[in-house]
């Protein structure tokens, strides 16, 4: 695109939106951002209003375009997505084939998405970019707090997505996805519409067509804009209590080569929000994922003692001694590591 379009109210939100978010990772003159683009509607705007507010920030772009292999005609689509963000002004655009690992267990959206962020964090880490921008937005947070709900997997996945979370800035969080077709379509930007977008199969799918959908008409609109605003709250309480845990957690546990001890006559004093976490940092050392079950077993030896066994959970043994709770590893940890 040569020309620029006129400014319109869904093109000053989206850039708005980038500007902003911007502003609270601090980037500066000469850093180099790289955006994660399919050719839909979220990411060719985050990508034309990056662009724009590039230019008058003084900012480098590139792009990458992950093609996944799933579908038939996938590298023709991720051709069009690259060519259609160089028509934005994007010097450099990738496009990454990745290897989709279907046999891993975990599904297809699932093995896809890690697939796809692996791939973004080897390209961002080869072009020494700062930050890698996704195009998620405010549906898509409630739709991945509606999921979280379902699957009962806990208080963070209800808080859904960060807008800032490490290296992935997610500034179309605050823009929902009508403001984005709009923008493209403001913008004279054609954008692919994924078939897998409206297959019924999966169950994000279910919850983006069947079940926002009679919410808002049972109750009114703004349950997207409602969940959102829910999830951010959510985080703020997470992230302070996460905080109190880490405090506690330094201050009373004591390490060693093999594993750290933790003493009981103190940890049985915590809220059980925080001793919950307290165990999961403990755990955490030994370098393997735990599930609510081991973390709940652990906290009886502190809050329901009357003798038990020694616990043999993942990479780590943990027993009761002494008025201590020990946790014991049979490699060496590295140093630090406590």
């Amino acid at each position: 695109m040569t020309d620029r379009p006129r400014l319109s109210p869904a093109i000053a939100d989206v850039r708005r939106a980038v500007r902003e978010n911007w502003a609270r990772v601090g980037v500066v003159k000469g850093d180099r951002l790289l955006i994660a683009c399919s050719g839909g509607a979220d990411s060719l705007a985050l990508v034309g209003a990056s662009v724009f507010e590039a230019e008058r920030a003084g900012l480098e772009l590139a792009v990458a375009v992950v093609d996944h292999g799933l579908q038939q005609g996938s590298p023709a689509v991720a051709e069009n997505a690259a060519h259609a963000c160089r028509e934005l002004g994007v010097g450099r655009v990738t496009v990454v084939r990745v290897q989709v690992d279907l046999a891993a267990g975990k599904g297809m959206e699932a093995s896809a998405r890690d697939a796809r962020y692996q791939a973004l964090r080897n390209l961002q880490t080869k072009l020494n970019a700062k930050f890698v921008m996704l195009g998620h937005t405010l549906n898509d947070q409630a739709e991945t707090v509606l999921l979280g709900l379902t699957r009962g997997s806990g208080p963070r996945s209800v808080a859904g997505m960060q807008g800032i979370d490490g290296i992935w800035l997610r500034p179309l969080l605050v823009i929902d996805r009508a403001t984005t077709e709009q923008f493209c379509k403001d913008s004279g930007i054609d954008f692919w519409v994924d078939p897998h977008n409206s297959d019924s199969a999966y169950t994000r799918v279910r919850i983006r067509k069947n079940v926002l959908p009679v919410v808002e008409q049972e109750l009114g609109p703004g349950v997207a804009l409602a969940l959102a605003r829910t999830a951010n709250l959510l985080r703020q309480d997470l992230d302070f209590l996460d905080q109190l845990a880490s405090e506690q957690f330094e201050s009373l546990s004591v390490s060693s080569a093999t594993g750290l001890e933790l003493p009981v006559v103190q940890i049985e004093k915590l809220h059980p929000a925080i001793l919950s976490r307290v165990i999961q940092l403990s755990l955490q050392v030994f370098g393997t994922a735990f599930s609510k079950t081991h973390i709940d077993a652990v906290c009886e030896l502190v809050g329901n003692w009357h003798g038990q066994k020694e616990l043999t959970l993942p990479g780590v043994r943990v027993v009761r001694q002494d008025g201590v709770l020990v946790f014991k590893s049979s490699k060496t940890l590295k140093p630090g590591a406590c």
